[in-house]
């Protein structure tokens, strides 16, 4: 119990600094290169019902960013907005709407980047609970540090961005469905479903997860197909009977329907989330037939180069006339990303170099030089310690369900190479690693199967606090942060650029 209450009271303690730093920077910071678009975009939601502005990321963290700007005298003007297919003129409005609103601009999005610390802080907990659900308290309140002192989380959590608090948004997902995994009920599945639909609203790289959980799902049943029909005392399913008096055909029953149960868990799981997500969009062009889009990007328009000119390569094959169970603005706003992926108009930089196209090595580089060395320590501490059959004690199906979503974002985005840019778009992985190498801290815990040596202790401690003070050195500044190694922020320039170092958001330092 002391134990307990002593977790409890230094979680409590990590959240309001992680609350007050995050609230300092959303004050003191200028607005960066993309937070005019995402702020008019929201504000247009509200007054106009369309979702047309900024459609390459979902609506639903601008729309509550702008909630309170909602309450402030500010002036609009939605005429430069442009329907063509590929105009991305929110920047244009962005820039009008700073210089119709001047200098009291910079109190909205104050307010609004306030109403996205919330985010930040589901995004701690949830670190928090699935480790100590994993490995015990200390676990959970070292990944809940590791979040919430991490100089990416601190420099994108405190924007109106929605990388960082769609990365909050996709890692709830994911422990909803591990929760689903561990107790499957229908309950269960409906609240799995809403997570999902959402993560999907912040973010369309998580719509990877369609595809993914039902194979998880299988992975993880698979190695225990047998116990589906055997007596489980523990079984949220209808009760069991014993294969001996049912006999042998009706056990094989009995363990096909369970199959079936749980995949009609999984079928509504899907459809609740697609609900979510056509609700965020007010079903604006919900189940539009495939045929009436108008795509630009290669691989949806079948044009030869990218462009702005629509076309439809499904136009006149049987698939044109599907029904797209999405908004149609969420769908062209997938065609927008992939397009600039195919033919972006800057080029790409990496320690040097500039190239036409990006790097599939781009964000393996990108974390080496932008995590803390403490945190990467624990990596590969962590990493040897499981080597060596001293790791943390974690079913390796539990393993795989924590580590599995990670890794295929992170191979996602590494496959996009028509440019690279911006660490931030494998930000959703990193959670799943704090939650992973958290399990050191069973060291720490009385009750550990683990045996740890007073060295492994204070190492583990030490990386720790190496994190967290070289991450502070650098606030509020933490969006430019490079680790020790790289040459600290001023450095940074020689390995990376874009928003890895400068996207505006020291303006008003720079004045001051």
């Amino acid at each position: 119990m002391h134990e307990k209450r002593l977790v409890l009271t230094l979680l409590g303690l990590v959240f309001a600094i992680h609350v007050g730093l995050l609230a300092y920077s959303a004050a003191w910071q200028s607005p960066t290169l993309n937070e005019p678009g995402h702020l008019v975009a929201g504000l247009s939601h509200w007054r106009t019902g369309s979702f047309a502005l900024y459609r390459v990321n979902p609506p639903l963290v601008r729309s509550i960013a702008t909630l309170p700007v909602l309450l402030t005298n500010y002036d609009e003007d939605f005429r430069g907005f442009n329907a063509f297919p590929g105009a991305r003129s929110e920047f244009s409005m962005g820039e009008e709407f700073i210089k119709n609103n001047g200098r009291k601009s910079l109190w909205m999005f104050t307010i609004a980047r306030w109403a996205c610390i919330p985010f930040s802080i589901l995004g701690a907990t949830i670190c928090f609970i699935w480790a100590r659900d994993l490995f015990g308290p200390a676990s959970g309140l070292m990944a809940a540090a590791l979040w919430c002192f991490s100089p990416m989380i601190l420099g994108h959590a405190s924007m109106i961005a929605p990388d960082a608090h769609a990365t909050a948004l996709g890692l709830t997902a994911c422990y909803t469905f591990w929760r689903w995994l561990k107790k499957p009920t229908w309950r269960q599945a409906v609240l799995t479903g809403l997570v999902l639909g959402f993560a999907e609203l912040s973010k369309t790289t998580l719509i990877l997860f369609y595809p993914l959980w039902p194979v998880l799902w299988l992975l993880y049943r698979w190695p225990n197909r047998e116990a589906m029909w055997r007596d489980r005392d523990d079984s949220p399913l209808t009760p069991n009977p014993s294969p001996r008096i049912i006999g042998e055909s009706g056990a094989i029953r009995l363990w096909r329907s369970r199959w079936v149960n749980e995949a009609g868990m999984l079928v509504l799981r899907m459809v609740v989330g697609l609900y979510v997500l056509n609700m965020g969009y007010l079903g604006e062009g919900s189940f539009t037939q495939l045929k009436d889009f108008s795509f630009t990007s290669q691989m949806l328009s079948g044009q030869q180069e990218a462009g702005l000119q629509g076309n439809n390569r499904f136009a006149d094959s049987w698939l044109g006339e599907l029904l797209m169970p999405f908004p149609a603005n969420y769908l062209v706003g997938i065609d927008e990303q992939q397009r600039d992926f195919e033919n972006f108009f800057a080029p790409s930089y990496l320690r040097g170099v500039y190239q036409e196209k990006g790097w599939w090595y781009y964000y393996a580089c990108a974390f080496a030089v932008k995590a803390p060395l403490g945190t990467l320590g624990l990596i590969v501490l962590c990493v040897l310690r499981t080597l060596a059959g001293r790791g943390p004690m974690i079913d390796k199906r539990d393993a795989m369900i924590l580590l599995a979503p990670a890794i295929a974002i992170f191979v996602i985005v590494s496959s996009k190479t028509g440019f690279s840019h911006h660490s931030r778009y494998a930000l959703p992985c990193v959670p799943f690693v704090f939650i992973w190498i958290s399990g050191l801290a069973t060291c720490f815990q009385r009750n550990s199967a683990i045996r740890c040596s007073l060295l492994t202790q204070v190492v583990t401690a030490s990386l720790l606090l190496w994190s967290i003070v070289s991450s502070l050195l650098v606030y509020p500044h933490s969006m430019s942060y490079f680790n020790e190694l790289a040459g600290g922020p001023k450095n940074g320039p020689a390995h990376l650029l874009h928003s890895n170092v400068d996207w505006g958001q020291d303006l008003l330092f720079l004045e001051r």
